[in-house]
């Protein structure tokens, strides 16, 4: 018997132990950057006089919402996880919990997120919630197995958190806060496609199609997809200033921000593919999105 489902067996393991891995489940990496979007997103669709109350309930059921799906997805996609390397240590893959503990993690923490949005900030925030969870469980989720253009699905879940965030300020939408699902929805192609060419092997292992396999390196449908995602965020990162809701400051960050994706993405593309370009693309890509809407932010203050 492997030890460590001999050890969930046993009852052993430290609670600290435990509580890692269900903390492990809701991916606080990823959670963290939802919350900072979100709350930019929120920030800025009330900057004269944030709610404070609102803010930390925002986060909190966010949160919640956030780790509960990012769990399911997990549960989902076990068995994937434990064929690829960068994945089989995850605390299912790894025996550290049973899948029913983390589809019950992942439903209460989900539920329990988007209602308490529901009963504490307004129900259109709420609504936009549920269906960045709906979105990414039931249709992003299972197309990587048929398709890699479930990118283009998954970019919708991941750029809603600022509208989100906007949503439970004013109970209501404008084009603010879509130009900025559209910067986080184009951010994701560099992004994505860099960390699928990292782990193409990996990828391929799980039969999960992140990117069209078995072409020649001259061959890659995404790479006009990348380059062209790189030089659009450069075009829809101006509008802030253009359409008044942010200043030069802004401009000038996100232009040269803009212009290094642009630089590093061509360079992934034009040259015999590496992990290394691709590497730098990701990073390029990290430092962007926190940068960018910090920057817009603080020059709305």
């Amino acid at each position: 018997m492997n030890a460590k489902p001999a050890l969930l067996e046993s009852g052993n393991e430290s609670g600290w132990g435990r509580a890692s891995d269900y903390l492990e489940l809701a991916k606080p990496r990823v959670t963290t950057m939802v919350l900072v979007t979100t709350l930019v997103g929120f920030y800025l669709g009330d900057p004269v006089s944030p709610k404070f109350f609102t803010a930390l309930n925002l986060l909190i059921g966010t949160a919640l919402a956030s780790g509960g799906t990012l769990a399911l997805n997990q549960y989902i996609e076990r068995e994937l996880d434990a064929l690829m390397v960068r994945t089989q240590h995850r605390p299912l893959p790894d025996h550290r919990l049973r899948p029913p503990e983390a589809l019950w993690f992942g439903v209460v923490c989900a539920t329990a997120g988007i209602a308490y949005l529901l009963l504490t900030v307004n129900a259109f925030c709420a609504g936009i919630t549920a269906s960045i969870s709906i979105i990414y469980l039931l249709a992003y989720t299972p197309l990587k197995r048929v398709s890699w253009s479930c990118f283009v699905i998954g970019a919708i879940p991941g750029a809603l958190p600022p509208v989100s965030g906007w949503a439970a300020a004013r109970d209501s939408l404008s084009i603010e806060p879509w130009i900025l699902f559209t910067i986080m929805f184009l951010w994701q192609f560099p992004h994505t496609f860099a960390i699928a060419k990292m782990y193409r092997e990996d990828f391929k292992r799980a039969g999960l199609w992140l990117l069209p396999l078995d072409r020649r390196d001259d061959e890659r449908p995404e790479n006009p997809l990348i380059v062209a995602a790189s030089v659009a965020l450069i075009v829809i990162g101006a509008l802030p200033t253009l359409l008044g809701f942010a200043g030069i400051p802004y401009l000038v960050v996100s232009t040269a921000l803009g212009m290094a994706m642009v630089f590093y993405s061509l360079a992934l593309v034009m040259k015999p593919e590496t992990r290394s370009a691709a590497r730098r693309v990701m990073f390029a890509s990290l430092i962007y999105l926190p940068i960018v809407l910090l920057a817009m932010a603080f020059d709305r203050i």
